[in-house]
């Protein structure tokens, strides 16, 4: 299936990656397997698999100080911080799982570059260097070029801007990277391709091709990185992590100056919908997901939301988190004013930048406002 306008690269990753884990049988590894990945400087694929069996979680507090060494390695004490901002929640799609689905009776909304600009004020004046803007998948109520100003603003203010918005074309992605965008992230939410099917019932998000794509377009108009992820609860965890893996790895073998990074975003209520099958994806289980991402791909970043309680980001900040939301509002706008329009799903961390810096601090850690300077 294809839409018109949706650009086709010459790539072989997604055959690759569907090769790869059609093979995978989380139940075949032994307590060997598992020991033999522990014990490597540099884990392959098969490593990564054993990492994510089932058989592996009782070895889970052996991988974890291995995450938090590979961690401290490779991040040292840094846990970098950013919010999002959400400008638009207006949908074309129609997605099972999300507040913002088409279908769903929510109030929709949209800023004005005035608007975004005072929530950049806002934002800035809590000592935050890293945005990132959000908009619902919705070409005709938050076009390019709608968002191409919204990360110009941004440059007035920040330091980082990354941007989460509906896949585009390669000249598009230029587009926003001239405007000042460095960062790209897609979350591919299953590798399931029928339960894909299943979950995206229309809308230009159903083409699943399409989607695969974005971040190696991204990458080929000059993005600095791009970040990767599934939401976990919506199919098979183990496999869908395990896709999620292996297509961030082969993206970074042809694309080797690329910063890659990994979110682990849970299904969580929105809405018009209290109640949500996890598919036995609990916190044990998440954490299980962020150390095979460390070990498999050391030098990945890995974010934690505030879909997630405070505790549990409390204690995965260096162990294998190194970047954290704050502040975070997931309506659209609601950092200079009352939000604008509903949210996309209920979070359960709802601590400000002050509090988010002071557990680090409590921790040990650094917390990093920037590490890059725009020129």
């Amino acid at each position: 299936m294809n839409y018109k306008n949706m650009e086709v690269i010459d790539s072989d990753i997604m055959a690759k990656v569907f090769d790869l884990t059609k093979n995978f049988d989380c139940n075949i590894y032994t307590d060997k397997d598992i020991l033999n990945a522990l014990n490597k400087d540099s884990l392959n694929i098969f490593d990564l698999g054993a990492l994510l069996s089932p058989h592996a979680l009782k070895f889970l507090n052996a991988a974890a100080s291995k995450a938090k060494y590979e961690t401290k390695k490779n991040f040292g004490s840094c846990v970098s911080l950013f919010t999002p901002l959400y400008i638009s929640n207006y949908c074309e799609n129609h997605c099972t799982y999300c507040g913002f689905n088409c279908k769903n009776k929510i109030k929709r909304a949209k800023l004005s570059a005035e608007e975004i600009e005072q929530e950049y004020i806002s934002i800035s004046k809590t000592g935050l260097k890293e945005i990132l803007i959000l908009t619902g998948e919705s070409r005709i109520k938050s076009d390019v070029s709608y968002i191409a100003n919204a990360v110009k603003l941004a440059t007035k203010y920040f330091s980082t801007v990354g941007i989460e918005i509906y896949p585009l074309n390669t000249g598009e992605y230029n587009l926003l990277k001239n405007a000042g965008a460095d960062f790209v992230s897609v979350y591919q939410e299953t590798y399931n391709t029928q339960k894909y099917k299943y979950l995206h019932l229309s809308g230009p998000k159903s083409v699943f091709d399409y989607r695969f794509y974005a971040q190696e377009r991204a990458l080929k108009a000059g993005m600095r990185g791009v970040s990767f992820g599934v939401l976990l609860g919506l199919s098979d965890f183990r496999k869908d992590v395990f896709a999620c893996a292996v297509h961030a790895y082969l993206t970074q073998q042809k694309y080797p100056h690329a910063e890659i990074n990994f979110s682990v975003p849970r299904l969580r209520p929105y809405i018009n919908k209290n109640q949500i099958n996890v598919n036995d994806v609990y916190e044990t289980q998440l954490l299980q997901a962020m150390i095979a991402y460390r070990l498999f791909m050391p030098f990945a970043g890995i974010t934690i939301s505030t879909r997630e309680r405070s505790g549990f980001r409390d204690n995965v900040i260096g162990m294998c988190v190194t970047k954290i939301s704050a502040g975070v509002k997931t309506g659209v706008g609601g950092h200079n004013e009352k939000e604008k329009g509903d949210a996309q799903f209920e979070i359960a961390d709802s601590r400000n930048v002050e509090e988010i810096v002071s557990l680090i601090e409590k921790k040990g850690l650094q917390p990093v406002f920037t590490n890059y300077i725009r020129t």
